[in-house]
């Protein structure tokens, strides 16, 4: 899984992977956002780094993703979350998949507690 973070072309590539995984052709994505899929392709690309916030949202519905984490790749600034320092939200975790399923969704929850479990053992 790419580092999004440090990538030049960072939302790009997530929006590319967002589409992808859902099998929607920019074709697609246009005829249900209203959004060229030029603009979109462009987008992907890397050619269009900061495109419009309402852009971004209509793509985020689309998508099932996160309308949080495609305004920070973008360069929006972003309001400070705080928190506990490695402590991960799960809401930015999901949005670099998508959305998940029901089923997913009890398999991570399983595996989780798998690894907890693990992890109180001493097992790392």
């Amino acid at each position: 899984m790419p580092d999004y973070r440090n990538d030049a072309t960072a939302l790009g590539h997530f929006l590319r992977n967002a589409r992808e995984s859902r099998d929607l052709s920019l074709r697609a994505v246009e005829e249900s956002t209203g959004v060229s899929n030029a603009y979109l392709s462009q987008l992907e690309h890397g050619k269009i780094r900061q495109p419009s916030p309402t852009v971004l949202h209509k793509l985020s519905i689309l998508y099932e993703g996160s309308y949080a984490e495609m305004l920070r790749l973008a360069g929006y600034p972003m309001p400070e979350t705080g928190g506990a320092g490695n402590v991960t939200r799960a809401a930015d975790v999901f949005a670099r998949f998508g959305g998940i399923t029901v089923e997913e969704e009890a398999a991570l929850t399983e595996y989780l507690a798998f690894l907890r479990a693990r992890r109180k053992r001493g097992g790392r």
